[in-house]
């Protein structure tokens, strides 16, 4: 990966989740000739990692103690150096004697060496400061990327960093912290990261660090109910893979081959004859990071229709009989990679007006209450004086998360209801954000339906969502249409909030019928009384079938 446009060529997914033996929180990576090294916050190991056989040697057997809370773990030159509290300290590799090099007012997370500059990451104090080596004066402060605690490397003259709260890894100019891009992690909690050349006429490898608790049902036999649930320590390191593209603005990292089944089963609450029946469901879409590989029916035959740009799937019957039994879906095989733009406010081009096609997506078409003193007034507040449509929407995305909090609704209220009330599921979420966008003359429009569930390493087990989900997209002119988040990034009151998935998608997001219902019925006959949800009962299944590595070719838009 000499160059961040590369896509990996010649890279073997043989290089893939490692699981070193007998650790349980991994806070720190850094790489050397042979292998990997790594640092266990809660055991105090200095670890040597073979990436390819998992091997795992202990090479401070006799100082664990003094490694006990250690992060930030990199290699420069045979010495090492890391954070420990709030010092910065540095050893040499083989004999491990720790000398303090500079103490911060605030606990230490990231260290990194190039030459003679070090660079140390602070998340109370917002900032990167660089020191000098030999003198152990601070030479420049630059703003951490990120909310989260933040570790960091070296490679090829970029700064990387790595944001845990984020969930991304951002390459920044080593000199001026001038972000280059970012790219989401396939998995939460990121650690520690690394670059390791597995041969020298190989790719070096991006190794991405991770560590949290995982629930799991514990088998009690000495309890009188013994299948207890709880949780455990996880940690492990995975290889981040990626594409960037520089012209467009963004980076595709980690993507998965999944198995997607929709289905309905009809199964009617009351007898009911229903003629000249059609069954709309819409099809999951070829975006820049999602490309349907494969689609087939399940119970029954449909034809495809296109509405609004958008793939449905069409199933016509000409009777429904009475508690009539049977099954209407389809199967897709889709790629499905995280997104990530990457775009500062001064990359919007000045004076582009809305295309015509788009201004349907500035009226109020699915109760939005934008006639509502209650939305007209917040709309005014979210965006105060700010016109760059780019900071607007991030502004708007803030006030919503800032007098919202998540909860699971019976129902869907209408925006003003939902934003008096000061709790809202993802649909009322996105209801407030399509209003107050939409008032402010962005266009947007829904987009989602379910996440596969996160497990990326569960290949071929059915996995089912607990719930269906939606987000947006908003438009940019000029750029194009940007994904965001509904609610999930909100999740500290009053922030700072992560911007993960602001103008960015997680590998798990299905995109599905952007901006059209996702599905509909009518017949001939319908009684006004009679829903879908009378009529049948839906079953969503995934399956992740392997891991993949971005390339140009899933370049294709709708």
């Amino acid at each position: 990966m000499p160059n961040s446009d590369c896509a990996f060529p010649g890279v073997s997914l043989q290089h893939s989740t490692i699981r070193p033996i007998g650790v349980y929180a991994l806070s720190g990576l850094a790489a050397d000739r042979t292998g990997l090294l790594a640092v266990d916050a809660i055991r105090g190991y200095l670890l040597a990692v073979n990436p390819l056989t998992n091997n795992t040697i202990i090479l401070n057997p006799h100082h664990v103690s003094g490694w006990i809370g250690v992060h930030g773990l990199t290699l420069w030159q045979e010495v090492l150096w890391y954070a420990k509290g709030q010092e910065v300290i540095y050893c040499d590799r083989h004999n491990l004697i720790p000398t303090v090099f500079t103490r911060l007012p605030y606990p230490v997370t990231g260290v990194a060496v190039w030459e003679t500059t070090v660079y140390v990451s602070c998340q109370k104090s917002g900032y990167i400061h660089l020191f000098d080596c030999h003198s152990g004066e601070l030479i420049e402060r630059i703003p951490q990327p990120g909310i989260g605690t933040e570790t960091l490397t070296i490679f090829q003259d970029q700064l990387w960093v790595c944001d845990r709260a984020e969930q991304t890894v951002y390459c920044l100019d080593r000199t001026s912290g001038a972000a280059q891009f970012s790219a989401l992690t396939p998995f939460t909690s990121p650690t520690g990261i690394a670059f390791y050349q597995p041969a020298p006429d190989q790719e070096p490898i991006c190794y991405i660090s991770y560590a949290d608790e995982e629930p799991y049902i514990r088998d009690n036999p000495n309890a009188d109910f013994p299948y207890q649930l709880t949780f455990r320590d996880r940690t492990f390191i995975h290889p981040l893979y990626f594409h960037h593209n520089a012209t467009e603005h963004y980076t595709l990292s980690n993507g998965y081959l999944v198995e997607l089944s929709y289905v309905e089963e009809l199964l009617p609450l009351e007898a009911v004859t229903l003629n000249q029946v059609e069954w709309r469901i819409a099809l999951p879409a070829n975006t820049l990071r999602q490309r349907i590989r494969h689609i087939e029916p399940i119970g029954h035959e449909f034809t495809i229709e296109e509405q609004d740009g958008q793939k449905v799937a069409v199933f016509k019957f000409d009777q429904i009989l009475p508690h009539q039994g049977g099954l209407i879906g389809w199967r897709a095989i889709i790629e499905m990679y995280s997104l990530k733009y990457s775009l500062a406010p001064a990359d919007i081009p000045a004076g582009e007006a809305l295309p015509t096609e788009l201004q349907p997506y500035l009226i109020d078409d699915d109760d939005l209450a934008m006639e509502t003193e209650t939305i007209r007034q917040a709309a005014k507040d979210a965006i105060g004086t700010e016109t760059n449509v780019l900071r607007q929407m991030l502004k708007i995305r803030n006030y919503v998360y800032d007098r919202l909090s998540y909860g699971i609704r019976p129902r869907i209220d209408t925006p003003d209801v939902a934003l008096a009330r000061g709790i809202g599921s993802c649909g009322e979420y996105v209801g407030v954000l399509l209003a107050l966008a939409r008032l402010n003359g962005i266009a947007c429009r829904t987009i989602g339906r379910y996440k596969c569930p996160p497990h990326p390493e569960s290949h071929y087990l059915p996995l089912e969502p607990d719930f269906n989900h939606v987000w947006l997209e908003f438009y940019v002119p000029g750029i194009g249409w940007l994904p965001m988040e509904s609610n999930v990034d909100d999740i500290v009151d009053r922030g700072p909030y992560p911007q993960r998935f602001f103008m960015g998608l997680a590998w798990y997001h299905t995109e599905i019928g952007k901006g059209i219902s996702f599905e509909k019925m009518r017949a001939a006959d319908k009684p006004a009384h009679i829903s879908m949800g009378d009529l049948a009962i839906n079953h969503i299944r995934f399956r992740i079938l392997e891991e993949l590595i971005p390339q140009e070719s899933i370049e294709v838009k709708d």
